[in-house]
């Protein structure tokens, strides 16, 4: 009788938690970068959701297209994976961006950006904006694209929606982030408030990652690498979720404080119990309400049609 309750007690949090564990307990400092990258995209590339795969060079950034058979043509949303700028790949995240771009009803448009320590600020964000510009090459109007990212990714749709602004260029019509990763300094409270609770990321852990990106003279506050920093004025609507089990949960909580306080049309979800970008774990409930949430944000501001029911 108590294996059964043990059993019971351990819920779908509890498994995402172990997944990550297995990969982390793999590695040791003699672990190659290579290896890492490939551990992490062999954990994450599986997926089940009904979509068309096309590989596709995005302004010679390599990516691929993810298309639900339904999907307006004339539409897009262009998705920036995480990893700490250090992992993570169009493999990693294809079930996670599959199942946005199903719900959505939306081709999506997954992208391949450099990684660091090989490539360091600006090159991620370099990629990011390449690939923006590869999608109104093809005709498509600012205001039919949409970003989405998780985490690393995260700060990727903000710093490609500044630097954009501040270009004068046109910008997307909305931005959905996902336990976005915004202040590289690891300032927020939650970095202290949130430590027992939070089964991997560790400030020390952020703070090395940020290192790594940045180059050991790079500047933590520069506003395109810690868009928290930034003047956070005229941007599209945002949506921003995160799991209030994080570290990281305070940058998405300051996030959306500061971008009222610029004009920006914000909604913060923050999600009880959930961990750092939950919703790339598909047994976990409250992953799938959140990925239908995302989704008829995305496909209110695309003007999509909402008779489709997010999956």
């Amino acid at each position: 009788m108590g294996t059964a309750g043990d059993d019971i007690a351990i819920t779908p949090v509890d498994r995402a938690i172990e997944r990550l564990r297995a990969i982390y307990r793999g590695w040791s400092r003699d672990t190659s970068m290579a290896q890492m990258r490939s551990d992490w995209d062999a954990a994450f590339s599986g997926g089940s959701a009904p979509v068309t795969i096309e590989p596709v060079s995005a302004g010679g950034i390599d990516g691929e297209w993810l298309v639900p058979s339904d999907a307006p043509r004339h539409k897009a949303i262009l998705y920036i994976h995480g990893g700490g700028f250090r992992i993570g790949s169009v493999a990693s995240h294809r079930e996670l961006a599959a199942r946005i771009a199903d719900a959505s009803g939306c081709r999506l448009l997954s992208v391949n950006y450099r990684l660091a320590p090989e490539h360091r600020f600006p090159a991620a964000l370099d990629d990011a904006l390449i690939a923006y510009h590869y999608l109104r090459d093809q005709g498509l109007r600012p205001a039919d694209i949409a970003f989405a990212g998780d985490s690393a990714g995260g700060n990727l749709v903000l710093a490609v929606m500044l630097a954009a602004r501040d270009r004068g260029l046109p910008l997307p019509a909305a931005g959905a982030l996902m336990s976005p990763w915004t202040d590289l300094t690891a300032s927020g409270a939650s970095y202290q408030s949130r430590a027992a609770v939070d089964p991997i990321h560790q400030r020390a852990m952020i703070l090395a990652l940020a290192r790594n990106y940045l180059g050991k003279d790079g500047d933590p506050h520069d506003p395109l690498a810690s868009p928290l920093y930034a003047d956070l004025a005229g941007l599209p609507p945002l949506l921003v979720q995160a799991g209030d089990r994080e570290t990281v949960r305070d940058d998405s909580t300051e996030l959306a404080v500061r971008a009222k306080a610029a004009g920006c049309d914000v909604e913060l979800q923050v999600w009880d119990g959930m961990i750092h970008v939950f919703q790339m774990f598909p047994e976990i409930p409250q992953a799938r309400e959140a990925i239908a949430s995302l989704a008829t944000f995305l496909r209110s501001h695309l003007h999509i049609g909402h008779e489709r029911a997010p999956q």
